[in-house]
């Protein structure tokens, strides 16, 4: 594979070409770059190739180009093209149009997706709400115009399936190879347009190593706020992006220190910010690596736990609080668990089949220590006993004094029935004794009269 480095320096001689412009784009040829159709998937090339034959352009863009520059193995193939959506949506037979400000179409092969999308022109002011967010993005516009309305320069790089070079018109290039983060145009206006760009370049600093150019990065906490008015739902989307791609603890820090994290998960970043023994962070912490290292070993992840974790300090104070209300131990859980989900999911829209796994993991935790007679054995068999075990050895390596009850659900998992039930007498043996439940003394039938 022909380096990043190779190739800038094989260009570097033309600094004004290097630089990209508004009239002349860079193109790398295909004897200078290292991408390869070997490197494409299958239905990628089915999708460019369809266009160039029925007489459109068409383009790798975005994510797959910079990976497969860099070396990565994209997990996602991206098509823009001159033809129109529903061009695109007549052309081929298994596809579907999508969205309404931004007009796509989803091309089907298999179980794989190829997302093809029209070249754009910059927005129109009526194109834009107040606060300069872009509310329909449906105009169509030149290859040039497209580059230039992208987020980043480094995902501003096309491969021509005509000649397989590359085209770049914003300098991505020359950013990959210095390793930096730079949003296209004016910062401000850009991040206004979106305000999710702002996410995304946090993404990419912990997936792709890269760090941010000094504008891009500096007005990141100071529009941070701007998050607000994006949809709970689309949050949701992107906090999937964040938290389960691998870099997760990374990411997380990188979250927190831009201000960021507190338009995501409020709750939490308010305890975060007024914590004092540094559990909660320790924790949180914790099961980020561990997902990192599920991800890393292959492992799969749930999102109810990464939930789960990310809302636990906020579970617990208010269970706490319940508590202390003279609200029995379940019950107190279970409210605070409402509490606090009800109030999260104005952020981040969490579906509720993954809250209810959250809840179950949370529940499970008062639970366990409720070792006596059959108990134990029921819960061994609860449908999501593992993934409350899990947490429970999370609380207890993060400082919770747990460590006796996580040895004993770890040695009772790999016993024999013989040696289970032992463990579990002598638990009740050694216990506090349960007083006997008093009979209530049935009343005596009622005398037929006759």
């Amino acid at each position: 594979m022909l380096s990043l480095n190779k190739i800038f320096n094989k260009l570097k001689k033309n600094t004004s070409r290097l630089a990209g412009s508004n009239h002349e784009p860079l193109v790398v040829s295909r004897p200078d770059h290292s991408i390869s159709r070997k490197q494409i998937s299958s239905a990628a090339l089915k999708v460019l190739y369809g266009l160039k034959d029925a007489g459109y352009e068409a383009y790798l863009v975005g994510g797959c180009v910079r990976d497969l520059l860099l070396g990565h193995e994209p997990k996602y193939f991206d098509v823009t093209t001159n033809a129109s959506p529903e061009q695109v949506n007549k052309l081929f037979r298994r596809s579907r149009l999508i969205g309404r400000r931004f007009k796509l179409v989803h091309v089907r092969y298999g179980r794989e997706i190829i997302e093809v999308a029209t070249f754009r022109a910059p927005p129109e002011t009526e194109q834009q709400d107040e606060q300069g967010r872009i509310v329909q993005d449906n105009v169509f516009g030149t290859l040039e115009q497209d580059a230039w309305r992208r987020d980043f320069t480094i995902n501003a790089l096309y491969y021509n399936i005509r000649d397989f070079s590359i085209i770049d018109y914003t300098g991505g290039i020359v950013d990959l190879e210095a390793g930096k983060i730079r949003l296209i145009g004016d910062v401000e206006t850009r991040y206004r347009e979106d305000p999710v760009r702002m996410l995304r370049a946090i993404r990419f600093i912990g997936k792709l190593g890269l760090q941010l150019e000094q504008k891009t990065e500096k007005a990141i906490p100071k529009l941070a706020h701007l998050l607000s008015d994006i949809p709970a739902a689309r949050l949701f989307d992107e906090s999937l992006k964040l938290y389960l791609t691998g870099n997760a603890a990374v990411t997380h820090e990188l979250l927190c220190h831009y201000g960021l994290f507190d338009y995501l998960f409020p709750q939490t970043a308010e305890v975060l910010h007024t914590e004092q023994d540094g559990y909660p962070r320790t924790l949180l912490i914790k099961a980020l690596e561990n997902t990192d290292q599920r991800i890393d070993d292959g492992k799969p992840v749930t999102p109810a736990f990464l939930f789960a974790a990310l809302l636990w300090e906020p579970v617990r104070q208010r269970w706490q609080q319940h508590q202390a209300n003279k609200i029995p131990i379940i019950p107190a859980l279970q409210r605070a668990a409402t509490d606090v989900i009800s109030e999260q999911v104005q952020r981040v829209a969490i579906p509720k089949r993954f809250t209810i796994v959250t809840r179950d993991i949370w529940t499970l935790q008062p639970r366990l220590e409720q070792r006596f007679g059959k108990r134990a054995f029921r819960l061994l068999t609860h449908p999501k006993f593992r993934a409350g075990y899990d947490f429970l050895l999370l609380r207890s390596e993060s400082g919770e004094p747990l460590t006796e009850l996580a040895d004993w659900w770890t040695r009772i998992q790999d016993a024999t029935e013989e040696e289970q039930q032992a463990m579990v007498n002598a638990l009740s043996s050694s216990g506090p004794r349960r007083k006997p439940r008093r009979r209530r003394k049935k009343k005596p039938a009622a005398k037929s009269q006759e």
